[in-house]
C-alpha cells in the first residue's frame, strides 16, 4: 500500500471516530431535532467521501468489497442535496455503515506495509 494510501485511510477512520463520537447515544429522532448535530454529520459524511475519492486506484481494485463509488456518491449527494437529503438515511449511514466501513478500512492498515 502507498504512504499516501496509508494516511487516507487513516483520517476516514478518524472522521468515522468522529462523527460516531458526535451521534453518541442519540436515537433517530432525537437527531433528526438537532439541527447543529445533522450539520456536523452532514460535513462528516462529505469529509468522508472526499477523502475515499483520493484513495488510489490501486487500492481500491485490490479490495473491491468496499463500497468506494457509493461512499463517494453519498457525499455528493450529501453536498449538493442537502435540503432535500433524507436525514434519516444520513443517521443510518452512522449508524449501520461507518462501523462496518471502520472495520474494513482498520483490516486493510493492518495488512499494509509502506
Amino acid at each position: 500500500m502507498q504512504h499516501r494510501d496509508k494516511i487516507i485511510l487513516q483520517k476516514i477512520i478518524s472522521e468515522i471516530n468522529v462523527g460516531t463520537e458526535m451521534l453518541g447515544n442519540s436515537n433517530l429522532e432525537n437527531f433528526l431535532q438537532n439541527e447543529m448535530l445533522k450539520r456536523a454529520i452532514g460535513m462528516t459524511v462529505i469529509n468522508i467521501g472526499e477523502l475515499i475519492k483520493n484513495v488510489t486506484d490501486e487500492l481500491r481494485t485490490g479490495y473491491p468489497d468496499i463500497p468506494w463509488k457509493q461512499v463517494a456518491g453519498f457525499r455528493d449527494i450529501t453536498a449538493h442535496k442537502y435540503q432535500t437529503l433524507r436525514m434519516e438515511d444520513v443517521y443510518q449511514v452512522v449508524v449501520d455503515d461507518f462501523p462496518v466501513l471502520k472495520e474494513q478500512l482498520s483490516g486493510i492498515l493492518s495488512q499494509g506495509t509502506d
